[in-house]
């Protein structure tokens, strides 16, 4: 036999586990003193499964731990890892400049690519966020109506209102069960409660009957009516204060959706609190608190100052000076401490406090500038400052309050010397001494400014003022040198902070250097696929709004640079020029801008129109004929010309140019120009044939037909008027003018019937029109049927809701004088930003005296929509009764800019051939005779 059979004498083999194979490992029973003996652990399980699968050529198995065979598709969890905590490969790697200047491009790619559409982007946020709140309103905003009754509470009822205490259900019902007790009730009592449920239905001749009279009044059964009135005026004139004040005063009146934690914070802070003031109870809490926290934490220098200021403010100042230097012994480095201490004491002790307090904290700029102006004499703050330049060499505010007490401007310049010596990295130092210094010495200084801080682009913009002082701004370009050695410092600024410095230059007087920024950085950082047209308008438009004119005027001209082909750019600079420039410029930029668009006869009409106005009459014929040459038949350059001779009284010359027109560039709108032309000149029946003539070329043109109705109505030949009228409707069905003229023919003859059968055609042709809706309830009230006329405004509003024309139908013409401002209410709910709306609740203010707010939603309408003349002849007429001279001819200077076309009764009386070249003052002035 051989010898390795005798395995019984031999160690059991590594690893081994007896009984392991058919699954015994060891177990203990209930029987047992103790186990049986310790099974192994699970490594050693782990190691022999894995060694027995390796003898049988099979996978380890997965039950006790080993590791899992991954799956090919399954994901990496460690390309989750935080970038910041690398490990692997990029472990022990540098941090150098190559990787700096990849992380500063990256995130300059991410800011171009976030700048990309933020416009339409912040306006989708925007009206999410509008949506979001709308449907999901906050608590506040629910409770706002109970927030502003509490403006009514007495301070009886303030001092009634009990504290609160443990209200939890356990211990309530505890307490009222205890408090609990049955009496009997006397028969007596019953009786009057059953009697003070009845009514008296009897009328005396003195006034109600007296049984119960007592109990109504006490019970509240009795109503007062004008108390519910007047409670109900003054909720709607709260309601209507808020519409008018809109989102931007929401705030204040406590109907805000948000809350502004730093305003809230000011105004808090803004709160005084004086002795009388603050409960006795609510300082003896606080003063128990304060107490617990210094003798807690006796370091804590804030606990000390809170403590000291509870104490002035209970009106102990002695105990407030005695605690505050208690707590300046416990935390002698606090600086806040010694202040607290210095500001409670009189100038003498806190002179004695500062001197004990820059012995301790001689390294604190605050304590040395307190103690300098604790001191009265010049000559004494000047020594001390100069300790304090001693202790702290490096403190830029303490050598400017050191230059600040010199009189002489050579000592103050010696003084900023020495200063950039200790400081030179101190932008302002160096910026107060070059202004200090003559203009040679200026630019030596800003050199080693430049040279000691290379980043700082004050010193730039400095240096470009300076030229400019000096007149050599068109001679040295020192903003294009400032970009290049900012951009090599990679300490560019971003392109709004680069406008924010030029309007600060404009602000100060220096324009060429406002105009010199503006061209050497409006485009950086932006590509040619940045919209960089629409990026500069509206940078542009925002430097307007702040009244910053001269760099949205560098803003144009660096735009038109670039983009010399954009009518758009050359419009906007136009009307810059002509709100807030010279005539001279303004004829500059235009000839410039027909230039660089001859096809554009906007640019040639504007240029015609300031010739013209200016009362050179020769100069705009001659702009108008070079607009011909360069558009030979274009209608709005002819009809500029007609209205130009027709406006110098050259009727013959204007009708020759019509004629020519007609047959050169004959369009309806030159039909329609020359018929209303002879209309003006009173040539009836020529206007009459041009009509025909017209209409047998273009028979869709509306305006043709209702001028050949208007004639024939003129003529008083309503028949003739009628047809026209009718075969006009039939050809120009979508036309709401034209069915208007014909409803008020047949009303004009009588035929109530008919005009509303033709208003009902009229309806069904041009569906959802608030014009016809209006006018069909108008033929209805004027025929003196109100209730069908109520009935139609109900139908009208149920189909058309947020039409301002029937809300203001409506309210003034159906509704009760009292009912005017509720329905008011409803309406500004429903419709959006409607200026006729807007000026029929100014209309109410009016009416009910309250000038203010009337004024206030004319003004609001005007902004709203200038081209409306109604709404300018309104305000008019209203500041006539009650505004002052200087407001109405601003209102009328406003209205000829604005130079308003539309309107009910304004396109009435312009369009008016007797009016026939009025001005817009001489509209104006007959608008208003005519409103009603």
């Amino acid at each position: 036999m051989a010898p390795n059979r005798d395995f019984l004498n031999q160690p059991a083999p590594e690893n081994y586990v007896a009984g392991l194979g058919r699954g015994a490992t060891g177990f203990t029973t209930r029987s047992d003193l103790g186990p049986g003996r310790e099974g192994p652990s699970p490594e050693q399980i782990q190691e022999a499964l894995a060694k027995r699968a390796a003898q049988l050529g099979a996978a380890p198995p997965t039950a006790y731990g080993a590791p899992e065979k991954r799956e090919e598709n399954e994901e990496d969890d460690e390309r989750f890892q935080d970038p910041e905590n690398e490990v692997g490969l990029f472990a022990y790697g540098q941090y150098d400049r190559d990787d700096d200047e990849a992380d500063r491009i990256y995130q300059d790619v991410d800011e171009k690519m976030d700048r990309r559409r933020k416009q339409r982007r912040e306006a989708r946020e925007k009206e999410e966020r509008e949506e979001y709140e709308r449907n999901n309103p906050k608590i506040q905003q629910q409770f706002a109506d109970l927030k502003r009754s509490l403006a009514a509470v007495s301070d009886d009822e303030w001092a009634s209102i009990p504290d609160v205490g443990d209200l939890t259900g356990k211990n309530k019902r505890t307490k009222q069960n205890s408090k609990q007790r049955f009496y009997a009730v006397p028969d007596s009592v019953l009786a009057g409660a059953r009697d003070s449920t009845q009514f008296d239905t009897q009328v005396t001749d003195g006034g109600p009957a007296t049984n119960g009279s007592s109990a109504d009044a006490t019970d509240g059964t009795m109503t007062n009516f004008a108390d519910i009135g007047a409670a109900r005026d003054k909720v709607l004139k709260v309601r209507l204060d808020q519409a008018a004040q809109g989102s931007t005063t929401e705030t204040s009146n406590g109907s805000a959706t948000n809350i502004d934690p730093k305003g809230y914070l000011t105004s808090l802070a803004k709160s005084e609190l004086k002795a009388g003031e603050v409960e006795i109870g609510d300082i003896k809490r606080v003063r128990i608190l304060l107490e617990s926290v210094i003798k807690t934490n006796p370091k804590h220098a804030p606990g000390w100052i809170a403590i000291a200021r509870l104490e002035e403010i209970a009106g102990k100042i002695v105990s407030a000076r005695k605690l505050i230097t208690q707590g300046c012994e416990q935390c002698p480095k606090s600086e806040d401490a010694w202040l607290e201490n210095i500001r409670l004491n009189d100038n003498y002790n806190a002179r004695i406090i500062a001197a004990a307090a820059l012995k301790i904290n001689d390294r604190s700029t605050r304590l040395w500038i307190e103690a300098m102006k604790l001191e009265s004499d010049p000559v004494k703050k000047k020594r001390v400052l100069r300790k304090a330049i001693d202790h702290i060499p490096q403190s830029v505010m303490i050598w400017k309050e050191a230059v600040n007490l010199e009189d002489d401007p050579a000592d103050a310049r010696l003084l900023l010397a020495k200063a950039t010596d200790f400081i030179p990295l101190s932008v302002e130092l160096w910026l107060a001494l070059a202004r200090l210094e003559t203009p040679e010495n200026a630019q030596q200084v800003l050199n080693k400014a430049r040279k000691a801080v290379p980043s700082s682009h004050e010193i730039w913009i400095a240096a470009a003022r300076l030229q400019e002082q000096m007149g050599n701004a068109g001679k040295v370009n020192i903003m294009k040198r400032a970009v290049q050695a900012l951009a090599k410092e990679s300490a560019m600024l971003k392109r709004e902070e680069w406008i924010t410095e030029a309007e600060k230059c404009e602000e100060e007087g220096a324009v060429l250097t406002c105009g010199a920024i503006i061209r050497e950085t409006l485009g950086y950082g932006l590509d040619e696929d940045d919209d960089r047209k629409d990026i500069w308008m509206d940078d542009a438009k925002a430097s307007i709004d702040r009244g910053k004119f001269e760099t949205a005027r560098a803003m144009y001209a660096y735009a038109i640079r670039v983009f010399v082909n954009k009518k758009s750019i050359w419009l906007a600079a136009a009307e810059l020029e002509r709100n807030h420039g010279t005539k001279e410029a303004l004829w500059q930029l235009l000839e410039k801008a027909t230039e660089a668009c001859p096809q554009s006869e906007v640019l040639w009409m504007q240029l015609a129109r300031e010739k013209w106005q200016a009362g050179e009459i020769d100069n705009a014929r001659r702009v108008l004929g070079r607009a011909f040459k360069q558009n030979p038949n274009n209608e709005d350059i002819w009809l500029a010309a007609v209205k130009l001779e027709a406006d110098a009284k050259q009727s013959e010359q204007a009708r020759m140019l019509l004629s020519t027109a007609r047959e050169e560039a004959g369009t309806d709108r030159v039909w329609i120009k020359s018929v209303a032309f002879e209309r003006q000149l009173g040539n009836t029946d020529k206007a009459l044939d041009l009509v025909n003539q017209g209409l047998q070329l273009y028979p869709k043109a509306d305006k043709l037909w209702m001028m050949k109705g208007q004639i024939y109505e003129e003529q008083n030949k309503l028949p003739q008027a009628r047809e026209a009228y009718s075969t006009g409707t039939r050809a120009c069905s979508k036309s709401v003018p034209l069915w208007l003229l014909a409803s008020r023919l047949e009303e004009k003859a009588g035929l109530l019937v008919k005009a509303r059968s033709v208003l009902d055609r009229a309806r069904l042709a041009v569906p959802k029109n608030p014009q016809l809706w209006t006018e069909s309830v108008r033929v209805e009230r004027r025929g003196n049927n109100i209730p069908q006329a109520k009935v139609l405004m109900a139908k009208a509003l149920q189909e058309i809701p947020t039409s301002g024309l029937l809300w203001t139908e409506n309210i003034w013409n159906l509704e009760d004088r009292t009912k005017r401002k509720p329905r008011s209410l409803e309406a500004i709910k429903k419709v959006d930003n409607d200026p006729i709306l807007f000026v029929t609740v100014a209309r109410i203010f009016w009416g009910e005296r309250r000038l203010d707010k009337a004024m206030g939603w004319f003004e609001k309408a005007i902004l709203l929509d200038s081209d409306l003349g109604d709404t300018w002849a309104w305000y008019y007429k209203f500041l006539l009764q009650h505004g002052t001279e200087e407001k109405r001819e601003d209102v009328r200077k406003k209205c000829v800019a604005s130079e308003p076309r539309h309107g009910e009764v304004w396109a009435k009386v312009a369009k008016d051939p007797r009016n026939a070249g009025v001005g817009v003052e001489g509209v104006l002035d007959l608008v208003v005779k005519a409103l009603e």
